[in-house]
């Protein structure tokens, strides 16, 4: 089965509290956006589970560290489901990977969730997205919002998801990405940032009523993630591409979960094109970059069994 995997901005991000165990409670309006991985599911003999980066060496933020199979997310994710399930099939998931690693959009988890939703309907397991994204909590925090599918809010460790309803469709708004070209570490950020961080009263609401209208200005206003001068503090070239990206013009910039992607949202294809372009001309420096698109309606494409 072929299925491709989206990545995810936050548009808004608020760490409300920090737990006895040392995590943290969140609070996060999760937005899944046309920037893809591509993954190739297929059953094999003997019960194994194996995992493969087919392109690693050009992903975005790999510095050489290899991701081992049996430590790759997308691995744990069929592992999970195999073990709930008891199912005896053997995999083999090949990832063709866009997304950048570390970047704070979600990849890792997005190819983990696209697993979980694969081998249920490859294997006819019948579980909801609603018991699926309870399995994914015990894989990381950003797979339940990216089970679920469409513009979400994720809340305490990120297992508590609600689909935030009447989204209109005119939220699917342009965003300019720019990723530094290295990771960010979001165990290392979440230990370097206070207990809570929390935004303006009213803000959530202001950004809820934003998606619901399809109101970008009102959007650009109400950006918020609490992780934010943390990461600007220790990675300074992460703040000059925010910085970049507002004197390019952008209706609104953030940072996406805790980095390095920053965002640029735009009022439209063209407009976020411009924004990537100036941004980086800007900075002197040829980082990454992208135009993308909020979906505010789903994240999954499924296709499949392929011919062999």
């Amino acid at each position: 089965m072929k299925v491709v995997a989206a990545a995810k901005i936050n548009l808004f991000l608020e760490v409300v509290g920090r737990r006895k165990d040392g995590y943290h409670d969140i609070r996060s309006i999760v937005a899944p956006i046309s920037l893809f991985d591509t993954l190739l599911v297929e059953e094999v003999s003997g019960g194994s589970v194996s995992t493969v980066i087919e392109n690693l060496d050009s992903v975005c933020g790999h510095d050489g560290e290899e991701i081992q199979s049996d430590g790759n997310i997308a691995t744990k994710a069929a592992l999970l489901l195999k073990k709930v399930s008891g199912c005896k099939s053997g995999v083999r998931i090949s990832i063709r990977k866009e997304i950048p690693i570390g970047g704070g959009l979600g990849g890792g988890s997005s190819d983990a969730a696209a697993v979980l939703l694969a081998l249920n309907k490859a294997w006819g397991l019948g579980y909801s997205r609603q018991e699926l994204g309870a399995m994914a909590a015990q894989i990381g925090c950003d797979v339940p919002a990216l089970v679920c599918g469409g513009m979400v809010l994720a809340e305490d460790l990120g297992e508590r998801v609600t689909a935030i309803e009447g989204v209109s469709s005119e939220s699917a708004w342009w965003v300019a990405l720019v990723n530094p070209g290295f990771r960010v570490s979001t165990k290392d950020i979440y230990s370097r940032c206070g207990n809570v961080l929390t935004s303006p009263p009213g803000m959530l609401d202001s950004m809820l009523l934003a998606v619901r209208t399809g109101n970008v200005e009102l959007a650009g206003r109400n950006l918020f993630n609490g992780l934010q001068s943390t990461v600007f503090s220790k990675y300074p070239l992460i703040e000059m591409i925010a910085e970049a990206l507002e004197r390019a013009g952008a209706v609104g910039v953030g940072l996406s979960g805790s980095g390095g992607t920053v965002f640029g949202l735009a009022r439209n294809e063209r407009h976020a094109r411009s924004l990537a372009d100036s941004a980086v001309k800007s900075l002197g420096h040829p980082l990454w970059r992208r135009v993308s698109r909020i979906l505010p309606d789903g994240v999954m494409a499924a296709h499949g069994p392929l011919e062999a």
